[in-house]
């Protein structure tokens, strides 16, 4: 594996506003994306009092080789995360919240219905809120799809993570890619402001990142982000390449000309990382 360069080091949070997110995500009995996930942003975004918050629990359903987020059975729902989840948004004053979940692919909707109670919740305490939402590919339903899109998210969220040739890499069958594709083309066709969003470094071609911003402007992908993988685990799939911050300028160059309004990419980016200006980025653009 080559040596973790200079700049993928952050510094440790400080900032009290860093302690005031993380006591009150303890107090509502929340999990978030930024700790499962050991997401280098935290500290920086924990001090600017945002969050993604992660739903259905914190236990996924699969075994990615490329994330931290706990494996296994997962337990039974809180049914006042919703609220748990809205109280901590109106707390902290979000204009723009980002909510994930873990794939739940033991739930009949694979929480879409949660998904759609969250927004709704979020909304009665603030009105204004906008929600982006990142979602699992709910195996393909398009029953549940369309139940969280019925919430009307801002922005729906689905990532293909890495190009389609590296899907054994992550332990992914090579079917999900166009599976996942499927979910931005249909929302896309249900009105919904789509992102996606990859992590390079694991061993990928410049010809599999061009074919992958192909794929994704062919189903009208609004918004994408791009960064760095980084092994979350040592039993985790390893870093291949670390790119320099030139090439992820590089990198979004080339996929705003296959047709995104905005794209952000960056060593330390990740999915919902300047969530909220890439979204007012799109707004301008149409």
């Amino acid at each position: 594996m080559p040596a973790k360069p200079a700049w993928l080091k952050v510094r440790l949070p400080t900032h009290e506003n860093f302690f005031y997110v993380s006591a009150l995500i303890k107090r509502h009995r929340l999990h978030t994306i930024c700790q499962s996930a050991k997401c280098p942003n935290a500290g920086e975004c924990w001090s600017e009092k945002t969050a993604t918050f992660l739903i259905l629990g914190d236990i996924c359903t699969r075994t990615c080789a490329f994330c931290a987020v706990k494996k296994g059975k997962p337990s039974a729902l809180s049914q006042d995360e919703p609220d748990q989840v809205a109280q901590a948004v109106a707390t902290l004053g979000l204009k723009y919240a980002v909510i994930t979940s873990v794939t739940r692919d033991d739930l009949p909707d694979g929480g879409a219905s949660v998904f759609a109670s969250t927004i709704q919740a979020i909304r009665r305490l603030e009105r204004d809120v906008r929600v982006e939402i990142l979602v699992p590919d709910f195996l393909g339903d398009e029953q549940a799809l369309a139940v969280a899109l019925e919430a009307a998210p801002d922005v729906l969220n689905h990532n293909l993570e890495v190009p389609e040739a590296l899907y054994p890499e992550i332990r992914r069958p090579g079917l999900n890619y166009r599976r996942s594709l499927a979910v931005l083309e249909r929302s896309k066709k249900k009105g919904a402001v789509t992102k996606s969003g990859i992590i390079v470094g694991l061993g990928e071609g410049q010809a599999d990142i061009l074919r992958t911003f192909g794929d994704l402007g062919g189903v009208g992908c609004d918004l994408l982000t791009i960064g760095q993988y980084l092994q979350p685990t040592r039993d985790s799939a390893p870093v291949r390449k670390y790119y320099a911050p030139q090439e992820f300028e590089e990198l979004r160059a080339a996929a705003l000309g296959f047709g995104f309004k905005d794209v952000e990419a960056g060593p330390l980016v990740r999915s919902s990382f300047h969530a909220q200006r890439l979204y007012k980025s799109f707004l301008k653009m149409v």
